[in-house]
């Protein structure tokens, strides 16, 4: 993993410089987080030493994040190794980037859920990656932050609690916006290869923590609700 100091983002590695110059980004150009990082100083409850392994593990988790989204070639991914990487939630087996895209990336693979039709207040299965990154981008204006709270082992397995945090100040699914904190605690397993490269990822958490958080809006009418821009500059997650 790398060490801080960030170049263009204090905790994001590989937004910029020469190994950036032909990166294929989604929105055309590298995304900017000082919207999110803000929450982030803001709110934050650890403040890691420079150099730790909380603060190196917080980078890592950050940057993967970013890569997986914002970049649309595999070679271009630096914090992960696609060839072999894969992906599980609560205990599922785990699947490949490609299986993972087609379940739309982004959100939709976090928030999986095997309730009936009838009962997804979110349906993963209906959403794009766009789509779903437009409802939370526009619930959440000012991003959705990310800290790592405790760090319980080390590279190659690397198992961490983390907090997500955002204020819901934009509506969702046809519920107004309540202004209020929206909180996501669960746990992680990383591994990473020889070359700190992320191979593997398993995360443990409740989705209804977050939507539930999303869903305490009075009902508007959905054609009401502000939609997020599609640039470079949508808000980030974490």
């Amino acid at each position: 993993m790398a060490s801080s100091g960030v170049e263009g983002d204090d905790y994001r590695y590989y937004l910029h410089g020469e190994e950036e110059k032909n990166t294929k980004w989604r929105y055309g150009s590298p995304p900017n987080y000082d919207v999110v990082n803000k929450l982030f100083h803001e709110g934050r409850t650890k403040i890691w030493p420079p150099g730790s392994l909380e603060e190196r593990v917080q980078n890592l988790v950050k940057t993967w994040e970013m890569e997986l989204f914002h970049k649309t070639s595999d070679g271009d991914y630096k914090s992960l190794g696609p060839n072999n990487y894969t992906f599980s939630l609560n205990g599922r087996k785990g699947i490949s980037l490609a299986e993972k895209r087609k379940l739309g990336g982004g959100y939709n693979s976090l928030l999986q859920t095997s309730l009936p039709n009838e009962f997804r207040c979110y349906n993963p299965a209906e959403e794009t990656v766009d789509s779903s990154h437009r409802a939370f981008t526009t619930a959440f204006p000012r991003g959705f932050a990310l800290e790592i709270l405790h760090v319980y082992s080390g590279p190659p397995e690397i198992v961490y609690k983390f907090r997500h945090w955002g204020y819901m100040e934009g509506p969702f699914k046809g519920h107004a916006p309540t202004g209020e904190l929206v909180e996501l605690f669960g746990m992680a397993v990383f591994q990473v290869d020889e070359s700190e490269k992320v191979v593997s990822v398993e995360f443990f958490f409740d989705r209804g923590e977050l939507l539930g958080g999303l869903l305490k809006g009075a009902s508007i009418d959905s054609s009401s609700e502000e939609v997020a821009p599609t640039c470079p500059y949508l808000r980030n997650t974490g």
